[in-house]
């Protein structure tokens, strides 16, 4: 495995982050690599040098999450974003990345159909750790939130999907690399998911600093730093989204079973 070494950071090659991106380099038959948007695919570069991320990245991989993301911040700087979804595993990224750098760049998409609990959290957050957390909004239809509250949401409404991707185009714009609090346990469609690697979907780096992490790691990192989370973590949602599409998944569930229940997705298409 190959990798630069530049004032003492190792720089990677790293891999893809699915299997099924492999072939990030092929060509669709108009000259442009194909990445399912419609625009010519970016070519994977750090610090301005084209890389192979087919080739394994044992040093991020390797990485603790604090490390990793310190690695990050250091690598990538102004053009590095953090997601945050405002579950617990937002919460223990938004303190470690605070702790190593208060500059840092943390954004949300806000579909309004938020559960209010999720909408504290942020304020908590923010307030905890002075950050102001930049909003992007989704082009819903009108009174979205309204027809949801009065029983009025149909079977052709939808909180996500092309919306919501679209959305976080634009919050990424600009960006070299984002940062998720994906986990390979969090679901069958996760399990495979790399620390560190191109997001095809995006056409970016893609950083997952808690992707080896388990419930009791996170739950012993907020408890022993004393950060803020969302309560309804504690109301039986392990999993948390929008209001139309989540749901308890019960005692014996999978964490994310009461995402889309009684459907077959698995993903609003950011992480999959």
């Amino acid at each position: 495995m190959s990798s630069r070494q530049s004032n003492g950071v190792l720089t990677p090659r790293p891999p893809l982050l699915h299997a099924e991106d492999a072939d990030v380099g092929h060509s669709n038959g108009n000259g442009n690599g194909a990445n399912g948007n419609g625009r010519a695919r970016r070519l994977p570069t750090i610090d301005g040098r084209v890389v192979d991320p087919n080739e394994i990245s044992a040093e991020v991989e390797s990485m603790g999450a604090e490390e990793a993301i310190a690695w990050a911040i250091e690598t990538f700087g102004s053009s590095l974003g953090f997601a945050v979804s405002f579950q617990k595993t937002s919460s223990v990224v938004v303190d470690m990345a605070h702790r190593i750098d208060p500059n840092v760049r943390f954004f949300y998409l806000d579909t309004e159909l938020l559960f209010p609990e999720t909408y504290e959290t942020r304020d908590a957050l923010a307030a905890r750790y002075g950050i102001e957390f930049e909003r992007f909004v989704q082009e819903n239809p009108p009174r979205l939130r309204e027809r949801w509250e009065a029983g009025e949401w149909g079977e052709d409404d939808d909180c996500c999907a092309t919306r919501k991707v679209e959305t976080m185009r634009r919050a990424i714009e600009g960006t070299d690399c984002w940062v998720s609090g994906v986990r390979r346990i969090d679901s069958a469609t996760r399990a495979e998911a790399s620390r560190f690697g191109w997001d095809i979907r995006f056409d970016r780096w893609k950083l997952n600093p808690l992707v080896d992490w388990d419930d009791k790691a996170v739950w012993g990192y907020i408890k022993d730093h004393h950060v803020p989370y969302n309560p309804l973590h504690d109301q039986g949602y392990p999993s948390i989204g929008c209001m139309p599409c989540t749901t308890k998944p019960g005692h014996d569930g999978d964490p994310r079973a009461g995402r889309w229940a009684g459907t077959d997705r698995t993903e609003c298409g950011l992480n999959g």
